[in-house]
């Protein structure tokens, strides 16, 4: 008994003496995602970017940022050749996952590591550029989710621009920097011109100058403009969209959230669902899933999108038939 009793005062003692860190769990493991942009970080906080929606999806798989999440952000603002430096520095802070938007910060991303998990995002071939051995088995550290389904309709999408303004002649395609993009999408586009008997010349936006773009888009005298499907048109679509609005020229684009915004029409799948993949694909590496085996993601619904009162602000009336067809009309 009097050994029950000193057992018992010894393990009271060391409990008082410990205090409640004798209960505590272990540490919460905190995880780390980095996020590669091409473009240049939001002037203000925007609803549509990635880093803005991915705490509140990922929350929701219970990764919280402050408690067991944090986001390492790193924005190049139109300088390609910043990327691979940021993708190191990504890399030497040992995240768990790296988000990697647009071909160039994959290319930089790809060329930092092979072992850190990378999510891509954006519009390109991965095949063909070279990150992953296929669609269905990516293969490697590699994954993603893509913008758009091959092809990414620029023949439908140009069609569609043709029957709102059935007087183009010359139709503008202004494309990013980061010539992975527009690869992907001209020969199909360029097919669809020569049917449509319209021309097609292609503008960069060099460095994220609008203005100098614009400038020669006016030069060209140019009836409408095609805007290529790109992550960087929808980092910089209000001041694109005023410059549309600006120019009277009658524009096509790849969201609908553009549109909301003050584009004149777009057809494409919604944003709002790509990001939640890109989210979902961020939750499953974290959980343990390798990227390799998880199949390139690719749209599958796609919609028309109307601006009336752009419309009205450019001047232009739209066809009823196009009306009838479209899945959403902004008033």
């Amino acid at each position: 008994m009097t050994d029950r009793r000193s057992f018992l005062r010894y393990a009271a003692g060391a409990v008082a003496t410990a205090g409640v860190d004798v209960f505590a769990q272990p540490a919460e493991r905190q995880y780390r995602v980095g996020v590669l942009r091409p473009t240049a970080a939001p002037k203000a906080p925007d609803p549509v970017r990635t880093e803005i929606r991915f705490p509140r999806m990922l929350a929701q798989m219970g990764y919280v940022e402050g408690r067991n999440l944090s986001f390492e952000l790193r924005y190049a603002a139109g300088d390609l050749k910043r990327l691979p430096a940021m993708a190191r520095e990504l890399v030497e802070k040992r995240m768990d996952v790296i988000v990697a938007v647009g071909a160039a910060a994959v290319r930089a991303t790809t060329a930092a590591t092979s072992s850190i998990p990378i999510v891509m995002w954006g519009n390109f071939d991965p095949v063909a550029e070279g990150f992953v051995a296929s669609l269905a088995r990516p293969g490697g550290n590699v994954t993603g989710v893509l913008i758009a389904s091959e092809g990414t309709f620029g023949a439908k999408k140009l069609e569609l621009l043709k029957e709102a303004v059935p007087s183009a002649r010359r139709i503008a395609v202004l494309a990013p920097e980061d010539p992975a993009s527009a690869k992907a999408q001209l020969p199909e586009l360029q097919r669809a011109a020569n049917a449509l008997s319209v021309e097609i010349p292609l503008f960069a936006v060099r460095g994220g100058d609008i203005d100098g773009g614009f400038a020669r888009i006016a030069a060209s005298k140019s009836d409408a403009i095609f805007f290529l499907a790109s992550t960087y048109f929808m980092a910089d679509r209000k001041p694109l969209i005023a410059r549309t609005l600006q120019a009277r020229l009658p524009s096509m684009w790849e969201w609908r959230e553009q549109v909301v915004d003050g584009g004149l029409m777009s057809y494409g799948t919604s944003l709002e669902s790509r990001i939640q993949r890109i989210a979902d694909y961020i939750g499953r590496i974290l959980k343990g899933a390798n990227p390799g085996e998880i199949p390139i993601d690719m749209p599958t619904k796609f919609g028309l999108t109307l601006n009336l009162a752009t419309a009205k602000a450019i001047g232009l009336t739209f066809p009823q038939s196009l009306l009838l067809r479209a899945d959403e009309v902004i008033q």
